[in-house]
């Protein structure tokens, strides 16, 4: 066999994991060979690592040197650690316990693209970018559990590493999503997601860690004096007087709070963005609706105490105000990754039959947030509910009409007297993949301090876009706009106030933070702020627009040339109306007879001829009317006292008769009664009357009479048949009515009442 075939006969050993590598080594005490495991203390290299500081705020050259110092001595330190053999390496990240304080120093310390916009030195910003590329690398290879064929780790072992060392942990896993996320979003997901699955424990940490979370958010409501909703509100002590709140509370505190809740919301949404994993663990503590009632009790109070504070310097309210709106749009950003991965995404995935508690959870989540009307507002506001919605429609057959019909409801009313705006959301472009991980490395903080005014314009559009053209305002409410701009921009004019109003759509809160932030439009930016408002000269005269009661009245001199100067009295009269001349004037007496002329109504007098004047004298002119007099109008009228006797006389009542009148007068009742139905049949005039007819009359009449007389119903039937030859049923009833009823008739209970005499004792016995 040749040498060649001996080569191809070789067969190559698999390389054993990490946790299972044994190495042969000299002990440098006894010189001798030994044995140990490949992680291992001693293997450790003796190096310490300095903590991290954060760039100075100001650009004092011992402080820039300072910290250029010590961000090199810890770049050199990390670069030094990668460049370790895989082996090495984890030994010393297992056993260095400066390392791990010098990473969490830096997750604690280093700024965010939410931090204040530091003037930093250039070489400031280069040494910060490169320590951060360098801490970014130390944990993706920290969360790398596979580096090559030959150098890996076991999955489990890798697992209990990391968790027992704790070299991650929740809190170190949010500070890397807020600092690494943007930028390095594809890289951070896989780390993150390779660290929860070789470690499940990490999920019932983060289950743990939430309650924590919710804590925070209580706190910040306390702080503001706000009530606390949900399941960890306390109740308030008697003793305990809530005085506070955001808009009288000390600046510095107002600015701890902001900043705080500024920090709480970015880091959350960043680690949902980044591990939407998570989403199912944070709705177990009902998450969405806390957040929503925060939201809720939160930001209006705080807004409003930002806006109302007056500040001695403008980039103060500057500040505050791009925290809390940068806060409030990721609070909506997370609530929307949450309802997209616990209820969206699985209803697109999953098939038509599984969907239905997916689309129950979505309801029931908007459900229970419907009374936070700002929160619905400013949600629909980025995310239509609507199209939430109608893509439940599309993917169920039998959804809830009229549970969606309500929340869709709900969301309008939250508009009700706010100018509705629809705004586009703008997500930025995920950067392609790098084919290994320097590469991919674009973020450093100098960068999101750039990008941080990009990211508050965005919401500024977001904000800002409308859905129509918006009416132009004028009058006491453009005067009431201006007034608000001013109040916190004193130093502007408000000519100058006037145009942004009409650029940015009559919104003033757009107005003021692109005034503070710069961004205005070129041709605003080109005007004078001091410039003053102009204001419009009225086209109409103010002669020809006068309106008044004495408008074209004779003495108008606007609408007429002359004007009757006699007529116009300057002081008292001199000449006094005295009664005589009063009792003169008959011009009233006058204008009634031309007036009354027209109608002839008033004759003149008429001129008598001679020998006309007597028989004018003999004239009767007696206002008497006598036409009736020979009428006796009334005298044959029945109206005397004793009409209605006439017409029916008098009967004594049957009370009070006698005995013996009763009878009498029953029947003479009875002839009177027969002689008047005689006398209406009498003067009916009847041809031939029908003998049946007559019989049948007189039978009524016959019985009405016995009915009057108290005649007893005939006892015939109780008599009966002869004895022996059987009895009728008639007879037999009866016979039982007559038994029941005998005592109260006649004298059947004489017994009974001589017992009940005898028993009271009036019968001696």
């Amino acid at each position: 066999m040749t040498a060649a075939g001996r080569q191809e006969q070789v067969i190559t050993m698999p390389a054993l994991p990490l946790d299972k590598l044994q190495l042969t080594e000299r002990d440098p005490k006894t010189g001798k060979l030994r044995t140990l495991p490949a992680l291992h203390p001693e293997i450790k290299a003796d190096r310490s690592f300095v903590l991290y500081r954060p760039p100075p705020v100001v650009r004092d050259p011992a402080l820039v040197e300072e910290f250029l110092e010590r961000a090199k001595f810890i770049a050199d330190d990390l670069n030094w650690l990668l460049d370790l053999p895989h082996d090495k390496f984890w030994c010393q990240v297992i056993f260095d316990e400066t390392l791990q304080k010098c990473l969490d120093s830096y997750l604690r310390y280093a700024p965010r693209k939410f931090d204040a916009l530091l003037d930093c030195h250039p070489e400031v910003n280069d040494m910060q970018k490169c320590l951060h590329r360098s801490v970014f690398l130390t944990f993706l290879r920290m969360s790398t559990h596979k580096e090559s064929k030959d150098h890996f780790i076991t999955p489990s072992v890798f697992g209990e590493i990391i968790y027992n060392n704790f070299l991650f942990d929740i809190p170190k896993i949010l500070d890397l999503c807020v600092l690494f996320g943007k930028g390095n979003g594809l890289l951070l997901q896989k780390m993150i997601e390779n660290i929860f699955t070789q470690q499940p424990s990490y999920f019932s940490d983060l289950d743990e860690t939430l309650p924590t979370v919710l804590q925070v958010f209580n706190n910040i409501l306390h702080k503001c004096g706000l009530q606390c909703e949900g399941a960890s509100a306390e109740p308030q002590k008697l003793e305990e007087k809530v005085n506070v709140t955001p808009g009288n509370m000390p600046l510095q505190e107002l600015k701890d709070i902001v900043l705080y809740l500024c920090d709480t919301c970015t880091t959350l949404w960043a680690f949902l963005d980044v591990f939407p994993l998570a989403c199912q663990t944070f709705q177990k503590h009902e998450f969405c609706y806390r957040l929503a009632s925060f939201y809720e009790l939160a930001i209006p109070e705080l807004e409003s105490a930002i806006k109302k504070r007056h500040y001695e310097d403008n980039s103060v309210f500057a500040d505050l105000w791009r925290r809390i709106s940068h806060s409030r749009k990721r609070m909506i950003e997370a609530f929307h990754i949450l309802i997209n991965q616990v209820c969206l995404q699985p209803i697109l995935e999953s098939s038509r039959e599984n969907i239905q508690p997916f689309i129950e959870e979505f309801l029931q989540i908007f459900t229970s947030v419907l009374q936070e009307r700002r929160f619905l507002r400013d949600y629909d506001e980025l995310f239509p509910v609507e199209d939430d919605v109608s893509l439940l429609q599309q993917a169920s057959s039998t959804l809830d009409e009229t549970r969606t019909a309500y929340i869709l409801q709900a969301v309008e009313s939250a508009w009700e007297g706010v100018d509705r705006r629809k705004a586009q959301v703008v997500k930025d472009p995920t950067p392609p993949a790098a084919s290994n991980g320097a590469s991919a490395i674009v973020e450093s903080t100098a960068e999101d301090m750039e990008e941080l005014g990009a990211a508050y314009a965005s919401e500024d559009e977001c904000a800002g876009a409308a859905a129509a053209p918006i009416a132009k305002v004028s009058g006491v409410e453009l005067d009431s706009l201006i007034s608000q701009v001013k109040d916190l921009l004193p130093d502007l004019g408000e000519g100058f106030i006037l145009a942004c109003l009409e650029e940015y759509s009559y919104n003033t809160e757009q107005v003021i933070n692109n005034i503070l932030e710069d961004k205005l439009v070129p041709y605003l930016d080109k005007l004078d702020r001091t410039m003053q408002r102009q204001l419009k000269p009225d086209p109409t005269p103010l002669v020809t627009s006068r309106y008044n009661v004495f408008q074209n009245d004779e003495f108008d001199v606007f609408s007429r040339d002359s004007v009757d100067v006699s007529r116009i009295q300057k002081g008292k009269r001199r000449e006094k109306d005295t009664t005589r001349s009063l009792l003169n004037d008959k011009r009233l007496v006058a204008e009634q007879k031309e007036r009354y002329s027209q109608y002839s109504v008033i004759v003149e007098e008429i001129p008598v001829q001679q020998g006309e004047a007597q028989l004018y004298k003999e004239d009767y002119e007696d206002e008497y009317d006598d036409t009736y007099d020979g009428n006796q109008v009334g005298a044959n009228d029945a109206d005397s006292d004793d009409e209605l006797i006439s017409r029916r006389p008098f009967t004594i009542p049957q009370v009070l008769r006698p005995k013996g009148q009763e009878e009498v007068l029953e029947e003479e009742e009875e002839d009177e009664e027969e002689e008047e139905e005689a006398e209406k049949e009498r003067t009916k005039d009847h041809f031939v009357q029908d003998p049946a007819v007559l019989r049948e009359r007189a039978e009524a009449r016959r019985l009405a009479y016995l009915a009057r007389k108290g005649h007893k119903h005939d006892s015939s039937a109780v008599v009966g048949n002869v004895k022996g030859h059987g009895q009728n049923r008639e007879t037999v009833q009866e016979r039982r009515k007559k038994e029941a009823n005998k005592s109260t008739r006649a004298n059947h209970n004489r017994r009974v009442m001589a017992d009940r005499k005898r028993n009271k004792g009036m019968i001696p016995s």
